[in-house]
């Protein structure tokens, strides 16, 4: 068994969680998801099974997309709505529809985030949670993230003291939403926390393509499991595509440098480009050549 698996990820469990219920499942513990969602966020859980791991990087580094919502008038320490209360402060003043557009523009494009306390990046060898479990507040490097595109999805909703609205983002790789959603508040002069959050595409992959668990388990019960699974080569439709005659192919499973063909010449030396045979499989992952700007070198080899 291979391939990729959409997951509707529920409410209440963490990704690993996903994992862990999909290897009882599949019978196999060759599982691994493509991008950590928090355990309150629901959406979009691309899980690669057997050879479909050797994928799992090309996958995690496509942009995601969700649906949010920002509440303003108070902070918390997660930076969403399980966390305690850190800072207070009424909203008294009418937030527009202008006012929250210009927020969302003055965010847009490439911009530094801090990652949250409550996150599973690691400083120091220990992942920033930890610290944060034990009462501890560390320093954190700033990181480069790209804001493709925010666009309002609500009116303004003023409830006692606060104001909310949603909104949807299309983000890089590495974007913490809930941090978005604090920033989206400095912006609007109050302190901010994220209230709620769905994620509504995984690079290609779209809500509307995933599966519940209770239509996973019903598949695997059927021994039909492999029906709803995409195939390697299907996954990778977002890169580059490069289609070689079998004879190349030969080399290219022995993971031979091949030159750059027509019209690849201005592929970015950071892009990754797929190579498929005749017959529509995918073989490898290349990249331009470290050394040899004219050659491709492969980064991962597929089919051996």
């Amino acid at each position: 068994m291979e391939g990729v698996l959409l997951i509707n990820k529920p409410a209440g469990m963490t990704s690993h969680d996903c994992v862990a219920k999909m290897r009882r499942i599949a019978k196999t513990k060759k599982i691994g998801h493509t991008g950590t969602l928090d355990p309150d966020v629901t959406g979009v859980l691309p899980v690669c099974i057997g050879r479909a791991t050797k994928i799992v990087e090309y996958l995690t580094a496509a942009s995601k997309t969700y649906e949010a919502e920002v509440t303003l008038g108070f902070s918390t320490t997660t930076e969403d709505a399980s966390g305690e209360v850190v800072e207070k402060k009424i909203v008294d003043t009418v937030i527009t529809m202008k006012d929250a557009e210009e927020a969302l523009h003055a965010l847009t494009g490439e911009i530094d985030q801090v990652p949250p306390m409550y996150s599973a990046v690691k400083i120091g060898g220990k992942k920033l949670y930890e610290y944060a479990r034990a009462g501890q507040t560390i320093e954190r490097p700033k990181r480069k993230i790209r804001i493709h595109e925010m666009t309002i999805l609500s009116d303004i909703e003023a409830k006692e003291d606060t104001v909310s609205f949603r909104f949807k983002v299309q983000c890089s790789k590495g974007t913490y939403v809930r941090t978005l959603a604090v920033m989206i508040g400095e912006q609007l002069g109050y302190p901010a926390h994220m209230s709620h959050l769905i994620r509504t595409a995984s690079g290609p992959f779209l809500i509307d393509q995933c599966h519940t668990f209770e239509e996973i388990e019903k598949k695997a019960d059927e021994s039909s499991l492999q029906d709803i699974l995409i195939p390697i080569s299907t996954a990778l439709n977002h890169l580059p595509k490069m289609s070689i005659n079998d004879t190349l192919a030969k080399k290219v499973k022995n993971g031979a440098v091949l030159e750059v063909p027509a019209g690849f010449e201005h592929v970015a030396a950071e892009d990754s480009i797929a190579v498929y045979d005749e017959q529509g499989t995918c073989l490898a992952i290349y990249k331009q050549h470290p050394e040899k700007p004219h050659f491709l070198k492969p980064s991962k080899v597929l089919v051996i």
